[in-house]
Protein backbone atom coordinates (compact mmCIF):
# COMPACT_ATOMS: atom_id res chain seq x y z
CA UNK A 1 0.00 0.00 0.00
CA UNK A 2 0.90 2.98 -0.79
CA UNK A 3 1.90 6.29 1.94
CA UNK A 4 -1.52 8.58 0.01
CA UNK A 5 -3.22 5.16 0.65
CA UNK A 6 -1.89 3.94 4.04
CA UNK A 7 -2.77 8.00 5.17
CA UNK A 8 -6.26 7.88 3.71
CA UNK A 9 -7.14 4.15 5.71
CA UNK A 10 -5.79 5.78 8.73
CA UNK A 11 -7.87 8.82 8.55
CA UNK A 12 -11.10 6.62 7.74
CA UNK A 13 -10.18 4.52 10.99
CA UNK A 14 -9.99 7.53 13.34
CA UNK A 15 -13.13 8.77 11.64
CA UNK A 16 -15.20 5.72 11.91
CA UNK A 17 -13.86 5.19 15.98
CA UNK A 18 -15.20 9.21 16.12
CA UNK A 19 -18.53 8.17 14.96
CA UNK A 20 -18.80 5.13 17.11
CA UNK A 21 -17.49 6.84 20.19
CA UNK A 22 -20.14 9.75 19.17
CA UNK A 23 -22.83 6.90 18.65
CA UNK A 24 -22.31 5.30 21.66
CA UNK A 25 -22.39 8.79 24.09
CA UNK A 26 -25.44 9.44 22.31
CA UNK A 27 -26.74 6.18 23.36
CA UNK A 28 -25.63 6.20 26.86
CA UNK A 29 -27.23 10.12 27.52
CA UNK A 30 -30.64 8.41 26.63
CA UNK A 31 -29.99 6.40 30.03
CA UNK A 32 -27.80 7.87 32.05
CA UNK A 33 -27.26 12.00 33.14
CA UNK A 34 -23.61 13.35 34.33
CA UNK A 35 -23.32 15.41 37.43
CA UNK A 36 -24.59 18.78 37.74
CA UNK A 37 -21.72 21.29 38.06
CA UNK A 38 -23.40 23.35 41.00
CA UNK A 39 -24.98 21.64 44.26
CA UNK A 40 -28.63 20.48 43.56
CA UNK A 41 -31.93 22.01 45.35
CA UNK A 42 -33.38 20.25 47.51
CA UNK A 43 -37.06 19.95 48.52
CA UNK A 44 -38.40 22.71 51.08
CA UNK A 45 -34.78 23.61 52.12
CA UNK A 46 -33.13 26.45 50.49
CA UNK A 47 -29.50 25.57 50.43
CA UNK A 48 -26.99 28.25 52.13
CA UNK A 49 -23.81 28.49 53.09
CA UNK A 50 -24.82 28.98 56.68
CA UNK A 51 -26.90 25.49 56.70
CA UNK A 52 -24.26 23.95 54.88
CA UNK A 53 -21.79 24.50 57.95
CA UNK A 54 -24.38 23.67 60.70
CA UNK A 55 -24.96 20.81 58.79
CA UNK A 56 -21.23 19.39 58.61
CA UNK A 57 -20.80 20.36 62.28
CA UNK A 58 -23.75 17.82 63.48
CA UNK A 59 -22.84 15.20 60.91
CA UNK A 60 -19.24 14.99 62.98
CA UNK A 61 -20.25 16.06 66.22
CA UNK A 62 -20.64 12.20 68.27
CA UNK A 63 -22.87 14.12 71.09
CA UNK A 64 -25.73 13.80 68.74
CA UNK A 65 -25.37 10.23 70.00
CA UNK A 66 -27.00 9.25 73.50
CA UNK A 67 -23.24 7.86 74.33
CA UNK A 68 -21.55 10.33 72.75
CA UNK A 69 -19.48 8.20 70.48
CA UNK A 70 -21.41 8.11 67.24
CA UNK A 71 -21.64 10.37 64.48
CA UNK A 72 -23.36 10.39 60.75
CA UNK A 73 -19.54 10.26 60.20
CA UNK A 74 -19.33 7.30 62.05
CA UNK A 75 -21.04 4.35 59.41
CA UNK A 76 -20.69 6.82 56.70
CA UNK A 77 -17.00 7.85 56.89
CA UNK A 78 -16.37 10.68 54.39
CA UNK A 79 -12.19 9.26 53.97
CA UNK A 80 -13.50 6.12 53.34
CA UNK A 81 -15.85 6.19 50.29
CA UNK A 82 -18.58 7.53 52.54
CA UNK A 83 -19.84 4.22 54.28
CA UNK A 84 -17.64 2.38 56.60
CA UNK A 85 -16.73 -0.81 55.27
CA UNK A 86 -18.16 -2.98 57.09
CA UNK A 87 -20.53 -5.72 56.82
CA UNK A 88 -23.07 -3.83 59.15
CA UNK A 89 -22.42 -0.75 60.87
CA UNK A 90 -21.47 -0.97 64.81
CA UNK A 91 -23.88 1.16 66.91
CA UNK A 92 -24.74 1.79 70.55
CA UNK A 93 -23.56 -0.44 73.15
CA UNK A 94 -21.73 -1.93 70.09
CA UNK A 95 -24.42 -3.66 68.69
CA UNK A 96 -24.47 -4.54 64.73
CA UNK A 97 -26.89 -2.93 62.77
CA UNK A 98 -28.94 -5.26 60.63
CA UNK A 99 -27.75 -3.80 56.99
CA UNK A 100 -24.27 -2.32 55.13
CA UNK A 101 -24.16 0.92 55.62
CA UNK A 102 -25.22 3.24 51.64
CA UNK A 103 -22.45 5.57 51.04
CA UNK A 104 -23.62 9.09 51.72
CA UNK A 105 -22.04 10.55 48.53
CA UNK A 106 -23.96 11.47 46.08
CA UNK A 107 -26.78 10.37 48.03
CA UNK A 108 -28.97 13.57 47.50
CA UNK A 109 -29.51 11.72 43.90
CA UNK A 110 -31.25 9.01 45.39
CA UNK A 111 -35.26 8.22 44.52
CA UNK A 112 -35.47 7.53 47.86
CA UNK A 113 -33.10 6.63 51.35
CA UNK A 114 -32.18 3.36 52.82
CA UNK A 115 -32.19 0.07 51.12
CA UNK A 116 -35.69 -0.21 51.56
CA UNK A 117 -36.70 3.19 50.40
CA UNK A 118 -38.61 3.85 53.95
CA UNK A 119 -37.14 7.78 53.89
CA UNK A 120 -38.63 10.18 51.08
CA UNK A 121 -35.96 12.10 51.55
CA UNK A 122 -32.01 13.08 53.66
CA UNK A 123 -33.75 15.31 56.26
CA UNK A 124 -36.07 12.49 56.94
CA UNK A 125 -33.02 10.08 56.32
CA UNK A 126 -31.26 12.04 59.06
CA UNK A 127 -33.31 11.57 61.82
CA UNK A 128 -33.84 8.06 61.26
CA UNK A 129 -30.48 6.78 62.61
CA UNK A 130 -30.72 9.22 65.78
CA UNK A 131 -33.34 7.46 67.27
CA UNK A 132 -32.82 3.67 66.18
CA UNK A 133 -31.64 1.70 69.57
CA UNK A 134 -29.20 -0.11 67.49
CA UNK A 135 -27.56 2.89 65.78
CA UNK A 136 -27.44 6.44 68.21
CA UNK A 137 -29.88 5.41 70.33
CA UNK A 138 -31.26 9.11 71.39
CA UNK A 139 -33.95 10.68 71.49
CA UNK A 140 -35.06 14.08 69.38
CA UNK A 141 -35.90 15.66 72.94
CA UNK A 142 -32.34 15.10 74.23
CA UNK A 143 -30.92 16.13 70.81
CA UNK A 144 -32.44 19.50 70.98
CA UNK A 145 -31.18 19.74 74.93
CA UNK A 146 -27.87 19.20 73.85
CA UNK A 147 -28.06 21.69 71.27
CA UNK A 148 -29.52 24.21 73.25
CA UNK A 149 -26.56 23.53 75.80
CA UNK A 150 -24.27 25.16 73.89
CA UNK A 151 -24.36 29.05 72.77
CA UNK A 152 -22.55 28.55 69.75
CA UNK A 153 -24.88 26.29 68.27
CA UNK A 154 -27.92 28.62 68.74
CA UNK A 155 -25.66 31.20 66.92
CA UNK A 156 -25.10 28.79 64.33
CA UNK A 157 -28.55 27.66 63.84
CA UNK A 158 -29.77 31.49 64.03
CA UNK A 159 -27.20 32.23 61.08
CA UNK A 160 -28.84 29.05 59.09
CA UNK A 161 -32.71 29.56 60.05
CA UNK A 162 -32.76 33.23 59.96
CA UNK A 163 -36.22 35.14 61.10
CA UNK A 164 -37.76 31.72 62.70
CA UNK A 165 -38.65 32.12 66.36
CA UNK A 166 -37.21 29.04 67.89
CA UNK A 167 -34.81 27.94 65.48
CA UNK A 168 -33.43 24.99 67.19
CA UNK A 169 -35.54 22.21 66.11
CA UNK A 170 -35.14 18.33 65.27
CA UNK A 171 -36.80 19.29 61.72
CA UNK A 172 -34.17 21.83 61.15
CA UNK A 173 -31.52 19.53 62.82
CA UNK A 174 -31.97 17.34 59.82
CA UNK A 175 -32.56 19.48 56.72
CA UNK A 176 -29.02 21.26 57.78
CA UNK A 177 -27.29 17.42 57.87
CA UNK A 178 -29.60 17.38 54.34
CA UNK A 179 -28.19 20.53 53.23
CA UNK A 180 -24.19 19.70 53.95
CA UNK A 181 -24.69 15.77 52.46
CA UNK A 182 -26.02 17.87 49.09
CA UNK A 183 -22.31 18.95 48.38
CA UNK A 184 -20.84 15.58 48.89
CA UNK A 185 -20.58 15.13 44.71
CA UNK A 186 -17.94 13.50 43.13
CA UNK A 187 -17.46 14.23 39.74
CA UNK A 188 -16.11 10.94 37.48
CA UNK A 189 -14.33 10.42 34.40
CA UNK A 190 -17.59 8.74 33.24
CA UNK A 191 -19.42 12.37 33.79
CA UNK A 192 -16.25 14.01 31.63
CA UNK A 193 -17.03 11.48 28.95
CA UNK A 194 -20.48 12.18 29.05
CA UNK A 195 -20.09 15.81 28.71
CA UNK A 196 -18.05 14.74 25.49
CA UNK A 197 -14.19 14.30 26.62
CA UNK A 198 -13.79 11.33 24.59
CA UNK A 199 -10.04 10.93 26.55
CA UNK A 200 -11.62 10.63 30.24
CA UNK A 201 -12.38 6.78 29.66
CA UNK A 202 -10.43 4.04 28.37
CA UNK A 203 -10.90 1.47 25.80
CA UNK A 204 -11.75 -1.41 28.35
CA UNK A 205 -13.90 1.28 30.32
CA UNK A 206 -15.97 1.66 27.39
CA UNK A 207 -16.30 -1.62 26.18
CA UNK A 208 -17.82 -2.36 29.85
CA UNK A 209 -20.36 0.91 29.31
CA UNK A 210 -21.29 -1.17 25.89
CA UNK A 211 -21.60 -4.38 28.46
CA UNK A 212 -23.46 -2.65 30.85
CA UNK A 213 -26.29 -1.40 28.77
CA UNK A 214 -26.45 -4.62 26.17
CA UNK A 215 -26.65 -7.26 29.10
CA UNK A 216 -29.22 -5.12 30.92
CA UNK A 217 -27.37 -3.83 33.82
CA UNK A 218 -28.92 -0.28 33.05
CA UNK A 219 -32.22 -1.14 33.18
CA UNK A 220 -32.48 -0.83 37.13
CA UNK A 221 -29.16 1.47 37.25
CA UNK A 222 -29.27 4.47 35.41
CA UNK A 223 -29.58 8.20 36.19
CA UNK A 224 -27.62 10.47 37.51
CA UNK A 225 -26.67 8.22 40.36
CA UNK A 226 -26.27 5.34 38.25
CA UNK A 227 -29.08 3.21 40.23
CA UNK A 228 -30.30 4.75 43.72
CA UNK A 229 -33.99 4.48 42.22
CA UNK A 230 -36.59 1.99 41.56
CA UNK A 231 -37.11 -1.29 43.93
CA UNK A 232 -36.62 -4.93 42.74
CA UNK A 233 -36.42 -8.34 43.99
CA UNK A 234 -32.94 -9.70 44.59
CA UNK A 235 -33.01 -12.95 42.75
CA UNK A 236 -35.10 -11.86 39.56
CA UNK A 237 -34.28 -14.62 37.94
CA UNK A 238 -32.41 -17.08 40.60
CA UNK A 239 -32.77 -16.22 44.00
CA UNK A 240 -28.95 -16.09 45.76
CA UNK A 241 -28.30 -18.17 48.41
CA UNK A 242 -28.53 -17.07 52.00
CA UNK A 243 -25.37 -16.77 52.51
CA UNK A 244 -25.72 -13.79 50.50
CA UNK A 245 -29.24 -13.13 50.75
CA UNK A 246 -30.24 -13.50 54.42
CA UNK A 247 -33.79 -14.93 54.63
CA UNK A 248 -34.89 -13.15 57.78
CA UNK A 249 -34.15 -9.57 55.96
CA UNK A 250 -37.33 -9.20 53.46
CA UNK A 251 -36.53 -5.45 52.62
CA UNK A 252 -38.99 -3.42 51.85
CA UNK A 253 -41.67 -5.71 52.77
CA UNK A 254 -41.53 -4.22 56.49
CA UNK A 255 -42.17 -0.83 55.01
CA UNK A 256 -45.69 -1.67 53.03
CA UNK A 257 -46.65 -5.00 54.61
CA UNK A 258 -47.25 -5.99 50.76
CA UNK A 259 -46.06 -9.78 50.12
CA UNK A 260 -44.55 -9.05 46.39
CA UNK A 261 -42.52 -6.45 48.46
CA UNK A 262 -40.84 -9.80 50.21
CA UNK A 263 -36.99 -9.41 49.36
CA UNK A 264 -37.68 -6.36 47.21
CA UNK A 265 -35.15 -3.37 47.91
CA UNK A 266 -33.86 -0.44 46.68
CA UNK A 267 -32.01 -0.23 43.57
CA UNK A 268 -28.15 0.28 44.11
CA UNK A 269 -26.73 3.89 43.12
CA UNK A 270 -23.73 2.15 41.63
CA UNK A 271 -21.52 5.53 42.07
CA UNK A 272 -18.23 4.90 43.76
CA UNK A 273 -19.23 1.77 44.29
CA UNK A 274 -15.00 0.51 43.54
CA UNK A 275 -14.60 2.17 47.00
CA UNK A 276 -17.61 0.87 49.37
CA UNK A 277 -17.32 -2.71 49.96
CA UNK A 278 -18.58 -4.74 51.11
CA UNK A 279 -21.24 -5.20 48.35
CA UNK A 280 -25.43 -5.35 49.11
CA UNK A 281 -27.29 -5.14 51.68
CA UNK A 282 -25.96 -7.91 53.78
CA UNK A 283 -22.68 -6.83 53.11
CA UNK A 284 -21.90 -10.60 52.20
CA UNK A 285 -19.62 -10.07 49.36
CA UNK A 286 -15.99 -8.44 49.14
CA UNK A 287 -15.35 -8.41 45.82
CA UNK A 288 -16.74 -6.50 43.22
CA UNK A 289 -15.89 -8.70 40.60
CA UNK A 290 -17.95 -11.52 42.59
CA UNK A 291 -20.57 -9.14 42.76
CA UNK A 292 -20.87 -8.37 39.42
CA UNK A 293 -21.45 -11.84 38.66
CA UNK A 294 -23.82 -12.42 41.40
CA UNK A 295 -26.08 -9.75 39.77
CA UNK A 296 -25.49 -11.23 36.10
CA UNK A 297 -26.65 -14.45 37.13
CA UNK A 298 -29.47 -13.75 39.91
CA UNK A 299 -30.91 -10.53 38.00
CA UNK A 300 -30.14 -11.25 34.24
CA UNK A 301 -29.52 -15.05 34.29
CA UNK A 302 -26.47 -14.62 32.50
CA UNK A 303 -23.18 -16.68 33.35
CA UNK A 304 -20.59 -14.11 31.83
CA UNK A 305 -17.02 -15.33 31.18
CA UNK A 306 -14.27 -13.31 32.74
CA UNK A 307 -13.94 -11.50 30.01
CA UNK A 308 -16.67 -9.54 30.28
CA UNK A 309 -16.97 -9.19 34.02
CA UNK A 310 -13.17 -7.13 33.66
CA UNK A 311 -14.59 -5.00 31.48
CA UNK A 312 -17.83 -4.21 33.37
CA UNK A 313 -15.79 -4.08 36.54
CA UNK A 314 -13.50 -1.42 34.35
CA UNK A 315 -16.73 0.64 33.34
CA UNK A 316 -17.68 0.49 37.15
CA UNK A 317 -14.30 1.95 38.26
CA UNK A 318 -14.53 4.70 35.69
CA UNK A 319 -17.37 6.09 38.06
CA UNK A 320 -15.03 7.01 41.20
CA UNK A 321 -14.96 10.71 41.36
CA UNK A 322 -13.13 12.99 43.14
CA UNK A 323 -13.70 13.38 46.33
CA UNK A 324 -14.76 15.85 48.31
CA UNK A 325 -12.13 17.88 50.66
CA UNK A 326 -13.45 17.88 53.84
CA UNK A 327 -11.80 19.68 56.86
CA UNK A 328 -12.64 18.14 59.93
CA UNK A 329 -15.14 20.97 61.55
CA UNK A 330 -14.09 22.22 65.06
CA UNK A 331 -17.02 21.95 67.42
CA UNK A 332 -18.28 23.81 70.02
CA UNK A 333 -17.37 22.95 73.67
CA UNK A 334 -19.96 21.70 76.02
CA UNK A 335 -21.49 23.39 79.03
CA UNK A 336 -22.40 22.31 83.20
CA UNK A 337 -26.11 21.92 81.67
CA UNK A 338 -24.80 19.74 78.49
CA UNK A 339 -26.63 16.10 79.13
CA UNK A 340 -24.21 13.92 79.83
CA UNK A 341 -23.36 10.58 77.55
CA UNK A 342 -25.49 7.28 79.35
CA UNK A 343 -21.85 5.45 79.06
CA UNK A 344 -23.69 2.44 77.79
CA UNK A 345 -21.19 1.82 75.17
CA UNK A 346 -18.82 -0.78 76.64
CA UNK A 347 -19.14 -4.41 74.97
CA UNK A 348 -20.06 -6.84 78.10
Amino acid sequence: MNTKLMLTSILFASISQVALADELRDVALETFKPLPSTIPAVNDNPITKEKVALGKALFFDPRMSASGVFSCNSCHNLATGGDDNLETSIGHGWQKGPRNSPTALNSVFNEAQFWDGRAADLAEQAKGPVQAGVEMANTPDNVIATLKSMPQYVTWFESAFKGETDPVTFDNFAKAIEAFEATLITPAPFDAWLNGDDAAMSEIQLAGLEKFMDLGCSSCHSGINVGGHGYYPFGLIEKPGADVLPVGDKGRFSVTDTVDDEYVFRASPLRNVSLTAPYFHSGKVWDLKVAVEIMAESQLGEEIDEKTTTQLVAFLNSLTGTLPEVIYPVLPAETSSTPRPNGEVLPK
